[in-house]
């Protein structure tokens, strides 16, 4: 019993955390801004990115494509299909911050959230995800279920001005 208080507030410790570092699940509205941006208008996307996610033959999980060049204040909408066998996510942030993601995605790897910058898609799902990418600079997005960073299931955004 003791270990079981011990683990549920461990969790929730590191999940406060996250809520007050901004991401997961947190109220993303028009006064916080991430670096890589924030959510955009639906009637504002300039264009439309089709992204796959899926698993090649030799093991690889991989997006398609793997890097987007995008306009500096351009807003996006990226739309997702996961063709491949396993349950995949798109995350979008600085490099830092995925990397601190996927950590703690290592130690809960069944953690669910509701970022604006991510989409988590079962086999054969579609998702969306519109963006106003506001600043200039290079970014990463990445799976972050455990062991699909690892097997390539990441790529860059370059936002340029």
């Amino acid at each position: 019993m003791k270990r079981l208080i011990m683990a549920v507030a461990s969790m929730a410790t590191l999940t406060s955390i996250a809520y007050a570092g901004g991401n997961h699940g947190g109220d993303h509205g028009e006064a916080e801004m991430m670096a890589i941006g924030k959510p955009g208008d639906a009637a504002a996307a300039g264009r439309t990115v089709a992204i796959s996610m899926k698993e090649n033959d030799d093991g690889e999980m991989v997006f398609e494509p793997a890097s987007l060049k995008i306009e500096e204040g351009e807003t996006i909408r990226l739309t997702f299909v996961n063709e491949g066998e396993l349950e995949h996510e798109f995350v979008m942030d600085v490099h830092e911050s995925i990397l601190e993601h996927k950590a703690l995605m290592e130690k809960f790897p069944e953690m669910e959230h509701a970022d604006p910058n991510a989409v988590r898609l079962g086999a054969g799902a579609k998702g969306e995800i519109v963006w106003t990418f506001a600043k200039a600079g290079e970014f990463e997005f990445a799976c972050l279920i455990p062991g699909h960073y690892e097997s390539g299931m990441k790529g860059d955004i370059n936002v340029t001005n």
